[in-house]
């Protein structure tokens, strides 16, 4: 298949690697020096790897999140109230940022390089025995780093879709969907239906699910597969007029009501309307955690306000101008996105600076981006893989709207943002690529 979202000379579109090895990070190829990289589909070689290895995924307690957007967020919004509670928490998650270390958190830091590169190379034959690609190693390391520190409990982001997913191999006490919405059509299905009974694919017999998805067809689906596999679903309100959502530059206010701890005045470090109903999602999810892990209403509190996930809508005030970097790679996440920029006082002129994926559909997550900004920049993010590299001219002649300028060279298209935002917001978005390129660069890489 080809078309004019391809990059000229790409025959093909190449197969969706978000949740591949991405460069720029030396650790990986010491990690995982000749795991292939591509989407495999099928659960076989890691659960054999895992069963070669102990089965450490099956004797750790675990909440299993997945959905198109905000799955992340809400995961590492429930990881870090279990930590604030006293529990012995991992939390495994994907892409990373900056650091490939970013995917594993124990006890609310990141794993050590040494501990990675011990467990990867005691590990690597079975890994090659087994032929893992990249992102099942990466996952079998997440659970064998867990079992060995012990954790309490484990929140396990879903990487892509779910049915095949490498994640799926867990038996989970709760399982959540954030929400379904188009992306990785290629592997996932062409409408949101299909995408949705992917998603499904993580339900478990007899295992509640939640969710937060506002579309009653989607939600549809949820429910007859889990009336087929007798797993209680509920569905969590999630319209923001009810949630009385306050936006700030710092965190973002709003009310949930709950059975266990009453109505609840809440505030989270990350912005936004749809971080809004995330938490919420997040709090769903820890009010029905068994009773030893429950948290209390001050320390549910406590954990959401010190939730810091990077890279979605992080502002950031350094060298006399105001950022933002947030990672919105979808046509969703774009408008999410717009939709905070509205509501934010930022400093104008706003400039964005923006370096989407080749197989993403730029066509519709450009007009949301631009309508806030004064001025683009599109360019090329240094780490994006070769064969899923966009075509920046290309999008800046469909753009026409004179708003847009493609440079190319990282360096000279943050040096151009600089420039013309002056005083003003620089806003860096399209890809983990672009924003993790950007944070290394500029000397604000996560520690």
């Amino acid at each position: 298949m080809s078309g004019p979202d391809w990059t000229p000379g790409i025959a093909s579109p190449p197969p969706p690697h978000a949740l591949t090895k991405m460069p720029g990070d030396p650790l990986l190829d010491e990690l995982f020096p000749d795991a292939p990289h591509g989407i495999e589909w099928g659960l076989g070689r890691v659960e054999a790897f895992l069963g070669a290895t102990g089965n450490p995924h099956l004797e750790i307690p675990c909440v299993h999140i997945g959905g198109t957007n905000g799955k992340g967020s809400v995961a590492s919004s429930v990881a870090t109230v279990l930590h604030c509670a006293g529990h012995r928490t991992g939390l495994y998650t994907s892409p990373h940022l900056c650091s490939f270390r970013e995917r594993y958190r124990i006890g609310g830091l990141q794993v050590t390089d040494e501990d990675l590169r011990d467990l990867a190379r005691e590990l690597r034959p079975e890994i090659r025995r087994h032929s893992l690609t990249f992102f099942e190693a990466a996952t079998g390391l997440a659970f064998h780093l867990f079992h060995r520190a012990r954790v309490e409990v484990s929140v396990i982001e879903v990487g892509l879709g779910g049915r095949l997913d490498a994640t799926n191999v867990v038996t989970p006490f709760i399982t959540a969907i954030t929400n379904v919405d188009l992306d990785h059509c290629d592997y996932l299905g062409s409408t949101l239906k299909e995408i949705a009974f992917e998603k499904a694919g993580i339900i478990k017999a007899g295992v509640p699910l939640i969710t937060t998805e506002p579309d009653e067809r989607i939600r549809s689906v949820f429910s007859k597969v889990c009336d087929s596999l007798g797993a209680p679903f509920m569905s969590i309100g999630s319209d923001p007029r009810e949630m009385f959502i306050d936006v700030g530059e710092v965190s973002t206010g709003f009310r949930v009501a709950t059975s266990e701890w009453g109505e609840l005045h809440l505030q989270t470090p990350l912005l936004g309307a749809h971080q809004a109903v995330n938490a919420t999602l997040a709090v769903a999810i820890l009010e029905r955690m068994p009773p030893h892990l429950r948290p209390d209403r001050a320390v549910l509190m406590e954990g959401l306000a010190r939730v810091h996930w990077p890279g979605r809508v992080q502002v950031e005030r350094f060298d006399g101008a105001t950022w933002v970097f947030d990672m919105a790679h979808n046509t969703a996440g774009a408008v999410a996105l717009s939709s905070v920029l509205r509501r934010l006082e930022l400093p104008r002129p706003v400039v964005v600076l923006t370096a989407v994926l080749g197989d993403k559909d730029w066509r519709e997550m450009l007009p949301p981006l631009f309508e806030r900004s004064d001025h683009a920049i599109l360019t090329q993010a240094p780490t994006a893989p070769l064969d899923r590299r966009w075509d920046p001219h290309a999008a800046a002649l469909d753009a026409g709207s004179g708003i847009a300028e493609v440079q190319t060279d990282f360096d000279s298209a943050l040096c151009r943002a600089r420039e013309l935002a002056g005083s003003g917001t620089i806003v860096v978005t399209g890809s983990a690529h672009t924003v993790g390129d950007a944070l290394r660069l500029l000397g604000r890489a996560l520690p």
